[in-house]
């Protein structure tokens, strides 16, 4: 397959596959497409070790790094060393109340030992991001992509000058528009459909709109689980699908046996927009978790960074527990497809085959 992607990054196929483990990652990109690591969850030094490995094992093919640098956030005016001080003095009693019964309500135990336990702030916002860009840039990745909004513009010139190329997602065309006049290289439109933070307009109207307003390339994003799902996203213009939510349940995923149980049980109703994790509008597991912050009770959620410090470590404790029926996680509507654990390797390659017939399919239709 070739578009102006696979030309752009020197891959054979345009699959791109965003996953916090480095095992899919690096899978997918020796099978012919790009990984691309989340890197929200690191710090800087766990960032460097997670690339030193993915330098090891991905046999000299591209992969990517995807960080989240908020247009805006709460606390974007406070001097950096004063950040997360200043925003925990910030977070109202009465919700650190509200977590804590709603935690005792279903049995969760506190942490004990957990060395993530009081890692609240991490990549959510400019000042704690830039270290995990410094990180990435001092590796030989191909791709550097923001998450949320337009990454600022020195980070864009700054990757340019390492021979990076920068994406960002988009959930409207002028979401689009905003991330080229910063000099993103490539879009990738965001449909509802998609798991973590996404807008309100399904993937078969925004990719056609996206890709009338903007003269880069554009991935297809939300939704995108199978290879008639791909050749719909090419058909409407993308020049390759972004993915996410696919690769949870593969053999290589490092995502912990409670969620996996659910994601692959899961209908693709099972899935909700919620600000309960991180105070913006995010796709995520329903569960009594997201329910209770919709509910009479709930003091509701708090502006962005401020609603991930307040539940990050009760999100862990839930992890940990057996209280399944709490657990929430990013899911898109396509886990309601995702019923059996493959291989990231087959996963790939039926995407590409899939994709084949599909389009010899539609070919048939214009015969004769």
């Amino acid at each position: 397959m070739r578009t102006r992607v696979t030309d752009m990054f020197g891959i054979e196929l345009p699959i791109f596959a965003f996953s916090h483990c480095r095992d899919v990652v690096a899978a997918v990109s020796r099978a012919g497409g790009m990984g691309v690591l989340g890197a929200l969850y690191f710090t800087p030094e766990e960032l460097e070790t997670e690339l030193s490995w993915i330098d090891a094992h991905v046999d000299g093919k591209p992969y990517g790094v995807d960080v989240v640098m908020p247009a805006s956030y709460e606390g974007a005016d406070f001097p950096p060393e004063e950040l997360v001080g200043r925003l925990q003095a910030m977070i109202p009693d009465g919700h650190r109340s509200f977590v804590e019964k709603l935690l005792a309500s279903h049995g969760v135990p506190p942490l004990s030992g957990d060395a993530d336990a009081g890692k609240v702030l991490l990549g959510w916002t400019d000042a704690t991001a830039r270290p995990q860009v410094g990180v990435a840039l001092r590796h030989p990745i191909a791709l550097l992509a923001n998450a949320l909004g337009p990454p600022p513009a020195d980070v864009v010139e700054q990757a340019h000058s390492a021979g990076v190329q920068v994406a960002a997602l988009a959930s409207t065309p002028r979401h689009a528009l905003k991330q080229v006049e910063v000099g993103v290289d490539v879009v990738v439109a965001q449909g509802t459909e998609a798991g973590g933070h996404t807008g309100e307009i399904s993937t078969m109207v925004l990719i056609p709109q996206v890709v009338d307003a903007v003269d880069v390339p554009v991935l297809a994003a939300g939704g995108i689980g199978n290879g008639r799902q791909m050749a719909a996203g090419m058909a409407l213009g993308a020049e390759g699908v972004w993915t996410g939510s696919l690769w949870l349940t593969v053999e290589e995923a490092d995502t912990p046996e409670m969620a996996k149980r659910r994601i692959l049980a899961a209908t693709s109703r099972d899935t909700v927009r919620s600000r309960s994790w991180t105070g913006k509008p995010a796709r995520l597991l329903k569960s009594e978790w997201t329910d209770a912050w919709e509910s009479a009770d709930s003091p509701g959620t708090l502006p962005m960074p401020m609603q991930f410090m307040l539940v990050s470590d009760a999100l862990r404790r839930i992890g940990r527990s057996d209280a399944a029926e709490l657990a929430t996680f990013p899911a898109g509507q396509v886990i309601g497809i995702t019923n059996q654990v493959r291989s990231t390797k087959d996963v790939v390659f039926g995407l590409v085959e899939e994709y084949a017939d599909a389009v010899e399919r539609l070919g048939r239709l214009t015969e004769g």
